[in-house]
């Protein structure tokens, strides 16, 4: 009778109530932001990413010179500082070569142009290759891959086929050798023609258009491939064919029910493939086939300074350390996504 009494007493109209209170569940998102934050690393990532941005955003007011300013005079000085970093950056005071100005953060290159300037409007080119980049490749590959794993058949094998045939020229070959044919293809068009206008555009972006483009049309492969495994996975679930049921058309299924069940791993990829597009063009301007002197692009500043590395390795060495932690933050950031955007860790902290 007394174990009677308690159950009687436990089931009072308040803890009834209590019992019948909705607990408030938390969707993919939200669980997926509250694992990121205490990944650490990818936190760091995504400040460094943030600072650079802001770098780019406000490069005419942060940089104390314009990236094309030229004061021959004080071509490869460099400030004290630096002096003592590097070395073997021997001072004139000190019996060596390097002239002391410290109205330089960082030095100036051999064409009297602030180093420090030129790193931070690189920013610009670098992060506008991290973001139009996976645009491009998000464009293309998003659509060959949607439309071969929903359509299948001799759609699929067609599609896939070109994917194989891209794959089968070397990615970096063939973006040189789209560089080269873009570059050649205008180099003296004739006034008022389409070459002519793809030109101007060219030069008014600085070259980055035509590293979009060779960059856009050489990394698409890999995401069509994943999109289409994913799409081949879900076409099938049970919310498709609920969808199907309901008179959804093709468009609707596609776009509405199975892009977004996949946007996850999309962004996952393409931010882990970001800092491949970033050394692409780094790899290009160090060649001479990226941007458009004199607008300054990190791996054309290595590139101009890995010729004097061994007596101003400032001119090199800084340009390669932004261009590294640039690389290396959107690779941490992208392993962040990939662990908080995993469905199997929902509800691991």
């Amino acid at each position: 009778m007394a174990v009677a009494h308690n159950q009687d007493a436990n089931t009072t109209p308040s803890n009834i109530a209590k019992l019948k209170t909705p607990h408030k569940g938390t969707s993919l998102w939200a669980d997926a932001w509250r694992r990121l934050r205490r990944n650490r690393l990818a936190i760091i990532g995504a400040i460094i990413i943030l600072i650079n941005i802001l770098m780019a955003i406000f490069a005419p007011q942060l940089a104390p010179k314009y990236y094309a300013t030229q004061v021959l005079v004080d071509n490869d000085t460099a400030p004290y500082w630096v002096t003592r970093v590097f070395p073997s950056m021997v001072t004139v005071e000190e019996g060596g070569y390097v002239r002391i100005n410290n109205d330089y953060l960082l030095g100036a290159d051999n064409l009297g142009r602030d180093l420090w300037s030129r790193i931070i409007y690189g920013s610009q080119v670098s992060l506008l290759v991290a973001f139009i980049g996976p645009l491009f490749a998000a464009l293309i590959g998003i659509t060959v891959g949607l439309v071969a794993g929903y359509f299948g058949g001799w759609i699929d094998n067609l599609l896939m086929r070109i994917v194989d045939t891209m794959y089968a020229f070397p990615t970096l070959l063939l973006v040189i050798l789209l560089m080269a044919f873009f570059r050649a293809s205008v180099a003296q068009p004739e006034p008022g023609s389409f070459a002519f206008n793809v030109a101007q555009i060219d030069q008014r972006m600085g070259g980055m258009l035509f590293v979009f483009m060779g960059i856009g049309m050489t990394s698409w492969m890999n995401l069509a491939r994943l999109v289409r495994g994913q799409i081949l996975s879900v076409r099938e679930k049970e919310y498709i064919e609920a969808a199907r049921s309901l008179g959804v058309g093709t468009r609707g299924i596609m776009f509405r029910h199975m892009l977004p069940n996949i946007l996850g791993t999309i962004i996952i990829a393409e931010t882990l493939t970001i800092p491949t597009y970033i050394s692409y063009e780094a790899f290009l301007s160090f060649i001479g086939l990226g941007v458009n002197p004199p607008v300054p692009s990190w791996g054309a500043m290595i590139s101009e300074g890995s010729s004097s590395i061994s007596t101003y390795p400032n001119q090199a060495i800084f340009p390669a350390i932004a261009l590294f932690l640039v690389m290396f933050a959107f690779n941490f950031l992208g392993d962040g996504l990939r662990d908080a955007l995993d469905p199997r860790m929902r509800g691991v902290d």
